[in-house]
């Protein structure tokens, strides 16, 4: 079993974050409590942290691996009103977007997939 990493969010992005997923949890998206359970298990930092760079964030470019799949994938991590028919965009109040959110490259991260548990590796993430 993979333990849960630690997630650091910066505050700007941790209020708009919960936001979200209160109001989403409230109208019933499937993944939005999956999305509040990792917005409160989180280490809060300034946003010209040294290491702000580094994390996954809205916005960010992740290359991430799961355990399922053997090649890298790449994807962008959006707000939901910024999602557009783009292959690559992957939305915040979904189950990977949830699992990505707060991240580091290096890390492991349990999430389920059509309701089968799966591993996301981080590879690398650019802002």
């Amino acid at each position: 079993m993979v333990s849960l990493p630690s997630i650091t969010l910066t505050a700007c992005d941790h209020s708009r974050l919960e936001k979200l997923a209160l109001s989403s949890a409230k109208r019933g998206d499937k993944y939005a409590l999956f999305l509040l359970t990792e917005t409160r298990r989180r280490k809060i930092i300034s946003e010209d942290a040294y290491n702000v760079k580094s994390l996954v964030r809205v916005g960010s470019w992740v290359a991430y691996w799961t355990s399922r799949c053997i090649s890298r994938k790449t994807v962008r991590l959006m707000w939901p009103e910024d999602i557009t028919s783009h292959p690559s965009h992957v939305s915040i109040l979904s189950n990977l977007g949830a699992a990505l959110v707060g991240l580091r490259p290096g890390d492991r991260m349990p999430y389920l997939v059509d309701g089968d548990m799966d591993v996301l590796t981080v590879d690398s993430v650019k802002p």
